[in-house]
This record gives structure tokens, sequence and C-alpha cells, in this order.
């Protein structure tokens, strides 16, 4: 099965950002931020993605797989039922499906990350995303604060080929 990566930046800085991503060897990044501006140093848009060619990555936005700002008002007010809701109902729309289709495609393609905000996935869209995908694939969640993390357990990392095992870093 495919491997999709997911991470978020809330916690950490642009060069534990893209050690983590190099050390797992992701070769695109999607941001999936309705909104992608950031106060965070190094996050907003131009300067992610200049900073991620700079390093071999590529960075590609699907705006319309971002949340819509009632969904993003109702999980900021801890209303994560309502946020799930507002965001499922926004996933089934025209354009967030051809976003879909496309994130597919670059998963079955090339090691990619979906990438938000908020460290934890459990509170973030990019795990109703991951989920929705028309085809199956494996989540593996980062954690962009300690990225020796992943090459102190490389062994235990799952491939983004189709085929391959996964398990969770220690």
């Amino acid at each position: 099965m495919t491997t999709l990566y997911t991470i978020g930046y809330e916690g950490t800085d642009i060069d534990r950002f893209v050690a983590t991503l190099k050390s797992v060897k992701v070769q695109v990044l999607a941001d999936v931020r309705a909104v992608p501006i950031s106060r965070k140093k190094g996050f907003s848009k131009t300067k992610l993605r200049d900073r991620l060619e700079q390093e071999g990555i590529r960075y590609i936005h699907l705006a319309p797989l971002g949340d819509p700002k009632p969904g993003r008002d109702a999980a900021r007010a801890g209303h994560l039922a309502q946020f799930r809701e507002i965001y499922s109902r926004h996933l089934a729309q025209s354009a967030p499906q051809q976003s879909l289709q496309e994130l597919a495609n670059l998963v079955s393609e090339q090691a990619t990350c979906l990438m938000c905000f908020e460290r934890d996935p459990g509170g973030c869209h990019r795990l109703i995303v991951a989920n929705a995908l028309p085809t199956q694939v494996t989540m593996f969640h980062l954690f962009g604060d300690e990225p020796d993390r992943y090459v102190r357990n490389a062994s235990k990392l799952p491939s983004s080929r189709s085929g391959q095992g996964a398990a969770a870093a220690q």
C-alpha cells in the first residue's frame, strides 16, 4: 500500500521542518491550507515554496482542499464535530473532489506529504483529506519538532511505494 505522510508546522521552525521532510525522503509537499499565509517565519506560500525547491522538494498548493472559514472558526472554538461536518460537506463539492484526485495521482507517483498548521493530525483537516482519497493509503504522521527521530528509526519507516509495510517511529 502507498504511504501518505502528513505534517503540521505548529511548534517547529523551518529548518527542523525541512529536515524532517528530507529525513523520510519526501518529494512533494502538498499544502492543504485554505490561506497559505503564516506569521511563522518561512511558512508562507512563496517563502516555503522557494525553500523547498532549494532542498529538492516540490511544493504544490491545493487550495480547494483547504478548510473553509466556518470550519476553521468551529475548530478554533473547540467544536470539532461541527468542524468535521462542515469540512465533509465542503469536500463533497466538485473543486475539492478534483483536488483529491490530483493528490491521489501525486501520492501514487511520488513520496508526498500533506501539510497544514496543527501539530496533532487528529485536530486537523489533513486527516479527513487523507481518509477521503479515492485510493487507499497508509498514513504516517510526521512531527517536525524532532527530525532526528526519523533518522534514528529509519528501519521502521514505511516506504512511500506500494506494497511496503509501515511502522511508526518510536
